[in-house]
């Protein structure tokens, strides 16, 4: 899809969307550098078209040097990708504390804008790029009791938005992708506390989708390299539902 050769920085590298979207794109062609707080899937792949960095993207000095290394290595960053992200345990509003919702937003929307933020000096100077943030389809049908984690997946989006009209004039491009339910461990996490997971598989994330099965890791990536290609110079500010229908 066009991003052959193309130099990219994905976040959340190491869980199972972030390795689903270092994959396609290394299968693609293109130079991957994937960041994350553990490496151990990453040191799986064997290729040297990868380079893994270790470290908090909430480091604004860990933020910098990746972005800087990337470019002086290169020469370009032409894409980011900001798969990182947590999830939160079901609960009403009175019993969520404090310091859940500012670790919710803090990795869900500070990690964000400190990575777009840095994307934009590079990409800006070069006049060119792509941004991909991940949300979730749950910013446009929250369930009950994810307040602080729906809170920061609209938040994501709307900066999102906001980000690709203020790049426009740059030729960088910023876009959304919602995920609906997604096979991965990450998912288990938003059951409520002592919840039997295959029945909440099952009986709510399942039954939601109108298509009738929980999306893989692959069906969000293939979306995200489509977003980074030259296929879609087009499109910026747009946020793509892949959710099997959840969100209608």
């Amino acid at each position: 899809m066009s991003v052959k050769n193309k130099t990219i920085i994905v976040t959340g590298a190491n869980g199972g969307m972030g390795l689903a979207v270092v994959n396609q794109l290394l299968d693609e062609g293109a130079q991957i550098i994937g960041c994350d707080l553990n490496r151990d899937q990453l040191d799986n792949i064997q290729n040297d078209r990868l380079i893994v960095y270790e470290g908090s993207l909430l480091d604004e000095s860990f933020v910098r040097k990746v972005f800087k290394e990337t470019s002086d290595h290169f020469g370009t960053i032409d894409g980011l990708v900001n798969t990182v992200g947590i999830a939160q345990q079901a609960a009403p509003i009175e019993q969520v504390s404090l310091e859940s919702w500012d670790n919710l937003i803090n990795i869900n929307m500070k990690l964000i804008f400190l990575t777009c933020r840095e994307a934009a000096v590079y990409m800006k100077a070069r006049q060119k790029g792509s941004i991909v943030n991940v949300a979730s389809i749950s910013a446009v049908r929250p369930r009950p009791g994810l307040q602080a984690y729906v809170a920061s997946k609209g938040g994501a989006e709307s900066f999102s938005r906001a980000l690709a009209i203020e790049l426009a004039e740059h030729q960088v491009r910023v876009n959304t992708v919602h995920p609906g339910p997604c096979d991965t461990s990450m998912l288990e996490k938003f059951a409520s506390e002592g919840a039997d997971m295959q029945e909440v598989k099952d009986d709510i994330f399942k039954k939601s989708i109108p298509l009738g099965k929980l999306l893989t890791p692959q069906n969000v990536a293939s979306s995200i390299v489509f977003l980074l290609s030259d296929q879609a110079e087009m499109v910026t500010g747009a946020t793509i539902n892949v959710d099997g229908g959840r969100g209608i």
